[in-house]
């Protein structure tokens, strides 16, 4: 490898880990900053992230969050119980943290060669936060039940944002649930709509069965390790998805799209959402999308409407996006802003944007 590229690769971790430390995750962090300080290619693993061939930036391959989720699978597995040692809880200092991590590099060379091969699959709860109040303003807006079809569904858990309860400043929403969301709010109330759903359903290119303990540990272990309350929190919602029976669709995003479009929907809004997802495409399939939900918006009437709702990143600092366009009159409308992770939405609504 040349040390232009590895150079090139340690400065990702270390945008990573401002990342990190940004969205509350110091010891995922201090792990991406020492990988960028002391990682070597005196070992496989290290000389197959060193030089990694592709794109090692967040928005492409996420090679840091490849090597932070492959190192605690081998901590939530019970795989690597001296790698466990020093994980969170227990505070340790650098040269014992990253000791125990270049050991498990040489004892688990083979499930960490398989697993970098592995994109980052996440399924952030918190997230229904910044996309319920877009809901509401699709029903209020509509006044029509609702059609979910949510691209890059992962296991689902925002597919049952309905089943959460939710603490929006003075605004609640929802019954008694396992997963309690009060993200910090900013702006007016969302509307007050009667939301009724007649169908849902997802797809994603690598699904995750939410029965599955071996998909569960695939969630978990792309969860930060200093974050207890994400993890509660997405057990609790696996929890409900498999008491629900709700299933992913394993489906390229552009074909599943194409037949759920093509569908009739009298008297019913339909609505194509997804969270931070869109921009994992690649641009010619993205491109391919974006028309096809165009053409499906052409169509649309005041009788059979359709809906288009996206908590993405946009390139500006603050936050993600939440967009919501509307059909048949085809006006988008930045909503509001939120966290990647669902922690605050700042909120302006479909009346104010």
């Amino acid at each position: 490898m040349s040390d232009e590229r590895a150079n090139l690769i340690r400065e990702s971790f270390r945008r990573q880990a401002r990342a990190c430390a940004d969205l509350g995750s110091p010891f995922t962090a201090r792990l991406c900053t020492l990988a960028a300080e002391r990682l070597t290619d005196d070992a496989k693993v290290g000389a197959t992230v060193l030089g990694w061939p592709g794109n090692p930036e967040g928005t492409g391959d996420a090679l840091a969050l490849r090597l932070a989720g492959t190192l605690h699978a081998l901590v939530r597995s019970g795989q690597d119980p001296a790698l466990a040692a020093v994980y969170p809880p227990q505070a340790i200092d650098d040269d014992t943290l990253w000791a125990a991590i270049e050991a498990a590099m040489r004892r688990d060379e083979a499930f960490m060669l398989e697993r970098l091969k592995s994109a980052p699959q996440t399924n952030e709860v918190r997230r229904s936060s910044a996309v319920l109040p877009g809901f509401l303003t699709i029903a209020a807006q509509t006044g029509k039940p609702l059609i979910l079809s949510e691209v890059g569904a992962s296991a689902g858990l925002n597919l049952q944002w309905d089943r959460y309860s939710y603490t929006l400043e003075d605004f609640h929403w929802g019954e008694t649930s396992a997963v309690e969301l009060a993200p910090r709010w900013e702006g007016p109330p969302p509307p007050q709509a009667a939301i009724d759903i007649i169908e849902r359903a997802g797809c994603d290119l690598n699904p995750l069965d939410p029965a599955s303990q071996d998909d569960r540990l695939r969630l978990f272990s792309y969860i930060w390790a200093d974050q207890q309350d994400r993890l509660d929190r997405t057990a609790a919602a696996l929890e409900m998805a498999t008491d629900s029976g709700l299933k992913v669709e394993k489906a390229d995003a552009i074909d599943w799209l194409r037949k759920r479009l093509t569908t009739p929907r009298p008297g019913m809004a339909h609505v194509i959402y997804h969270t931070i997802a869109w921009q994992y495409l690649p641009p010619a399939l993205k491109a391919e999308g974006e028309a096809l939900i165009a053409e499906a918006g052409a169509r649309a009437t005041d009788a059979a409407p359709l809906a288009r709702l996206q908590l993405e990143a946009d390139g500006k600092p603050d936050g993600a996006a939440i967009l919501l366009t509307l059909w048949p009159t085809g006006e988008t409308r930045e909503i509001g802003r939120a966290d990647f992770h669902g922690r605050w939405v700042k909120w302006v609504g479909w009346e104010q944007a």
